[in-house]
């Protein structure tokens, strides 16, 4: 298979996996199974026509509630990944045109945050909050902001150095328009794939924390809460288990080969044989 042909399918694939998910999440704002507190059905009841995947041990409506965590799973992401891309491209940006005692004080910080557990951070961040869908988005994207800051230090850095910013420079163009009109569209292909990444590390962080009670509270019915849920019954009642891990696989996966896909695109060379 040829490299473009191989990008392409990456991305055909990642696409459809990522598509798949992203689609149940949009039918749960028009259309769901069930009301997502009804408890009416019994309690670990089989799949059946009534209920396609079963009920959890409440009697709600299993499909339902996977509808509702894809919703929950994507706003985590999609918010996660607009914060920490907002603040870490923010303080790159100001690190690469900073001083050097300056820049190397950021680049410090950064170290540091980069190396403190992320999902620690996440953890502190929510309990001085209170867990909720808004404080799980806030958490994850200040853990993820120094990742993107030091990738974007480094990639203005490399951009700077270039002969046509110094070009700019003498014709008078002002910092923020060298900022805008060449910093940012020569960095955004590395950073997009950076941030796809990111996507999918956002969304198992928010599996982890609402696995561990800190995530977004009931009725929202996030995919990690459902595994914490189902644990006790899983030899009972597998699918209650199985259905969110296989959706939180299969989304993450498909982030990845977008991700991937994304950064074969930007930088063919990569797929070159040598």
């Amino acid at each position: 298979m040829s490299a473009a042909r191989r990008r392409w399918v990456t991305l055909g694939v990642g696409g459809a996996l990522v598509g798949f998910v992203v689609a149940g999440a949009l039918l749960s704002l028009l259309w769901t199974p069930y009301p997502a507190a009804d408890t009416t059905g019994g309690r670990l009841d089989p799949p059946t026509l009534s209920h396609l995947l079963g009920t959890d041990k409440l009697g709600r409506d299993l499909l339902t509630r996977l509808m509702i965590g894809a919703r929950i799973a994507l706003a985590v992401g999609a918010g996660s990944v607009a914060l920490g891309g907002l603040l870490g491209v923010t303080a790159g940006v100001v690190a690469g045109f900073a001083t050097r005692w300056l820049d190397d004080t950021v680049a410090a910080l950064l170290d540091i945050l980069i190396a403190f557990p992320t999902l620690l951070l996440a953890m502190l961040v929510v309990a001085a909050r209170g867990a909720s869908l808004g404080s799980a988005i806030v958490a994850i994207g200040l853990a993820m902001s120094a990742i993107v800051a030091r990738l974007s230090r480094i990639l203005v850095k490399r951009v700077l150095a270039q002969d046509f910013i110094t070009a700019a420079r003498t014709c008078g163009t002002t910092r923020i328009r060298i900022v805008f009109e060449h910093v940012l569209p020569n960095i955004w292909p590395t950073l997009a794939v950076n941030l796809a990444l990111q996507f999918g590390l956002a969304v198992l962080a928010e599996a982890s924390l609402s696995y561990l009670g800190l995530g977004p509270p009931p009725p929202n019915a996030s995919w990690g809460r459902m595994l914490q849920e189902a644990q006790a019954t899983v030899l009972t009642a597998p699918v209650g288990a199985i259905a969110p891990g296989v959706l939180l696989v299969l989304l993450v996966v498909g982030v990845n080969l977008v991700a991937d896909g994304l950064r074969e695109v930007a930088d063919p060379q990569r797929s070159v044989p040598r």
